[in-house]
């Protein structure tokens, strides 16, 4: 099977760090092209070093080169902003598809092992936030065996693993993760905490996931998120359980307030996560981004099959 070329927009930690997957992992994709707006951009140097195309014109220095005929998807690694941009360029091109690794949210949210079926024929899809792609999948396994009412996620990352562009988009952050919880988790209401922890030396990333849900088997429940946990680390190794599921009953006669739903009772899941890096180009402690690099890669080789 031919390789389909990419782009990757965005030469900083995270464009990196998936272009350093792609050369690596890919079975069906083909590093082409790196674009940036800075010509002293390490990342940009890197790539040139490595025998790709490369622009500091942004995506427009791109569209204006020989080799964009022949590129048909491209990741952006840039801002929630810079992609309006970016999507404003790709959409004319019905060959072209773009992954956006951005909390911009143009295009539907896409979690690979929870709905890549319904979304792999949209030439603009999400990945989301590194909080949401590490904690919804939680959410909707638990949503397949009981209904979910609230869904309610805390990631905490390494400071040091937060970029300007992290730092930046915090507020996209929580909203982007929040509407996910309910829009691909299934959850009615969602919530989203970020924690940038200070700690030296850094620590990996660690995601808490509360959901309280509709009273079901436990035991049933605990499969399907262990079951959900397998899915993910296909792509990410270093996704696993911190420690095993914990179940607590909400009486009816002693509900809980959520804000948008009034009073609930049921069956509340919590779940620890812990993901590690895989070290390819960023530190193993930055798991928050190997894992949007890692699942940005997962439903690029997925396009490539599918198209």
């Amino acid at each position: 099977m031919k390789k389909i070329k990419v782009a990757i927009i965005g030469p900083g930690n995270i464009g990196t760090d998936l272009m350093i997957k792609i050369i690596r992992n890919a079975n069906h994709l083909e590093m082409s092209a790196m674009v940036g707006i800075d010509h002293n951009s390490d990342g940009l140097a890197r790539a040139q070093r490595m025998g790709f195309v490369t622009t500091a014109k942004g995506l427009a220095g791109l569209e204006a080169m020989p080799e964009w005929s022949d590129i048909k998807i491209i990741f952006d690694a840039t801002s929630a902003k810079a992609h309006h941009y970016n999507w404003n360029i790709v959409q004319k091109y019905s060959d072209k598809t773009i992954i956006d690794l951005t909390p911009a949210a143009i295009g539907p949210f896409l979690i690979p092992p929870v709905n890549f079926d319904a979304s792999h024929r949209v030439r603009n899809v999400n990945m989301v936030t590194c909080g949401g792609q590490a904690t919804i999948p939680i959410v909707a396994a638990v949503n397949r065996v009981a209904k979910v009412h609230y869904g309610e996620i805390v990631a905490s990352i390494a400071s040091k693993s937060a970029g300007p562009g992290t730092r930046a988009n915090i507020d996209e952050f929580t909203e982007t993760t929040a509407h996910a919880i309910e829009k691909v988790g299934g959850a009615d209401k969602g919530k989203a905490i970020i924690i940038l922890n200070p700690a030296e030396p850094p620590v990996v990333m660690r995601d808490t996931v509360f959901t309280l849900s509709e009273q079901a088997d436990r035991e049933t429940i605990r499969a399907r998120i262990h079951k959900m946990v397998e899915e993910v680390q296909k792509y990410v190794p270093g996704y696993t359980l911190h420690q095993e599921v914990q179940f607590d009953d909400i009486p009816e006669d002693k509900p809980v307030l959520i804000e948008g739903l009034g009073h609930r009772h049921g069956l509340k899941t919590t779940v620890l996560l812990k993901v590690k890096g895989a070290g390819h180009y960023l530190p193993d402690y930055a798991g928050n981004l190997d894992i949007m690099t890692s699942a940005a890669l997962a439903t690029g080789e997925r396009l490539a099959v599918s198209n």
